[in-house]
């Protein structure tokens, strides 16, 4: 082993046993989120970045601005985005601290967690699911089961999230099985598309995971799996 390999390594596990700490001592961060309202004006919201500035602002209003969030949306044509790409690795919890997902795999699989009990609002609140009349299940993501984008052709995402027009969107019911592609739209109005409600994940990776895998841990998964740092989104 190289002088920097040790040293690195010392630094990594010194940094472990802090990051181990705080997991143990304060419950998990709110990492995804339903959204209590939308922007206001149907399936245009300013494209993904402004459902991601959306998703942000709604953060921010809850304490919880201090890292990236991103929409949970595909988009098509030659530079389509698949929804779950741009979400990060996981894990998520709700403003309840309750585990959402431990990674991309596991909210996409038969045995998910999403439903009417677990997907909360930013201020950890139920969102009328299918039980309720008028219900607000709806979720916009213009994407298919397994979190990737429509074929271009067919419009699933009104327009990339740029019309309150024409075209419609692809829409989950987050209280049920097909969470992220139910149905589509009747098209793409603030009418049609009832309350315009979007899922919101934070983009992190577990605490140190890069430090430790640099110092040659195995399995940086087992520390601190409640502290994230920061990663770059895709999209």
């Amino acid at each position: 082993m190289s002088k920097m390999q040790l040293i690195i390594g010392v630094i990594g596990l010194s940094l472990a046993g802090s990051c181990l700490a705080l997991a143990q001592d304060a419950p998990p961060p709110m990492t995804f989120f339903v959204t209590s309202n939308g922007p206001g004006n149907g399936g245009d919201l300013g494209g993904v970045a402004g459902a991601d500035a959306h998703c942000q602002m709604l953060a921010e209003s809850v304490g919880a601005g201090d890292r990236t969030w991103r929409a949970y949306l595909s988009t098509q044509g030659s530079d389509a985005i698949n929804a779950r790409d741009r979400i990060g690795d996981g894990p998520w919890h709700n403003a309840r601290g309750g585990l959402i997902g431990n990674n991309v795999e596991d909210i996409h699989g038969m045995n998910h967690r999403l439903n009417a009990q677990s997907v909360l609002d930013e201020r950890g609140r139920q969102i009328p699911w299918g039980g309720f009349v008028p219900n607000r299940h709806d979720v916009l993501t213009g994407s298919r089961g397994n979190g990737t984008a429509f074929p271009a052709g067919e419009d699933m995402t009104c327009n990339n999230w740029t019309s309150s027009s024409t075209g419609k969107a692809r829409i989950g019911h987050h209280d049920r099985a097909n969470w992220n592609s139910a149905h589509d739209s009747r098209g793409c109005s603030q009418d049609q598309l009832r309350p315009v409600l979007l899922l919101c994940f934070t983009v992190a990776v577990r605490c140190l995971g890069i430090g430790l895998a640099q110092a040659g841990a195995k399995d940086t998964r087992r520390f601190a799996p409640n502290v994230f740092l920061e990663t770059e989104p895709v999209g």
